[in-house]
């Protein structure tokens, strides 16, 4: 375990140095958060239908993909790992006296947490000072807080096993392109990333809950604005940490399989 934790110390010291990289990132949330918002709030005003979610709940839910964009983002991509595939250096992981997925594992994670870490406060302090209706408010409980965290940290581990897995895959096609890229459009719909999932129709909301990609961004993100009620929270809790335990435990042995059965390219 201390291997892994130095890993973690490493990327996590590496990642924080790129602060032009982490500027032009807090400028990018804030542009579409708010572009979202002010589609969203169009909509809203347009017309006196009832929406699954109130305005505020919206808002936060808008402004919080945005500050943590980064811890969240599925598409993330270790350059490192990629490339390794595809030139031969794979090889030399079998050499290693560590283990190859927890490893990668702990690299990955700790790049999303360096990042979110050089984004995420900048652009809630801004969202929370702008005016009415563009600004975030606090959760309904202190409470509610507490397992919005609670939940936003089973969600970085579970979508960090879900990127670990499709880098495994990688292994068996030689390309992240392709299906792969069709698999995590498909993810990032289902995540709520892109609309919340209490809009999309009947149909696609149950094929949602029978996904894993909701506890990810779409239910911690209403956990916090109040959307869903403390009770219902903690099921969600509970359902986002098997998920994260069976994908975790999938990746690890697939990872297994496909170092015996690599192809090394390349060298």
């Amino acid at each position: 375990m201390k291997s892994y934790i130095s890993l973690f110390k490493i990327k996590l010291i590496s990642a924080l140095q790129y602060k032009a990289a982490a500027l032009a990132g807090i400028s990018t949330q804030l542009f579409f958060g708010f572009v979202f918002i002010m589609v969203y709030l169009t909509f809203y005003e347009s017309n006196d239908t009832n929406y699954p979610m109130e305005v505020n709940h919206l808002i936060n839910y808008l402004w919080l993909n945005q500050a943590f964009f980064s811890l969240v983002y599925i598409w993330l991509k270790d350059k490192e790992f990629l490339s390794m595939i595809k030139n031969g250096n794979i090889a030399y992981e079998l050499c290693r006296p560590i283990n190859f997925y927890f490893k990668w594992y702990f690299s990955m994670y700790a790049s999303r947490i360096a990042n979110v870490a050089l984004r995420f406060l900048p652009v809630i302090l801004i969202a929370f000072l702008l005016p009415s209706p563009y600004n975030m408010t606090l959760p309904p409980t202190f409470i509610t807080l507490i397992v919005f965290i609670i939940s936003l940290f089973i969600s970085s581990v579970l979508v960090t096993s879900i990127t670990m897995l499709y880098h495994i895959i990688t292994i068996y096609t030689l390309d992240e392109k392709g299906v792969i890229s069709i698999l995590m459009v498909f993810g990032e719909i289902f995540s709520g990333g892109t609309v919340p999932i209490v809009f999309f129709p009947k149909t696609l909301q149950f094929i949602a809950k029978l996904l894993p990609f909701q506890y990810i961004c779409d239910l911690p993100f209403r956990i916090y604005s109040g959307n869903i009620s403390l009770n219902d929270s903690f099921s969600v809790l509970l359902g986002g940490v098997v998920w994260t335990i069976v994908i975790i435990i999938f990746g690890y042995l697939l990872s297994r399989k496909a170092l015996k059965k690599a192809s090394v390219q390349g060298g």
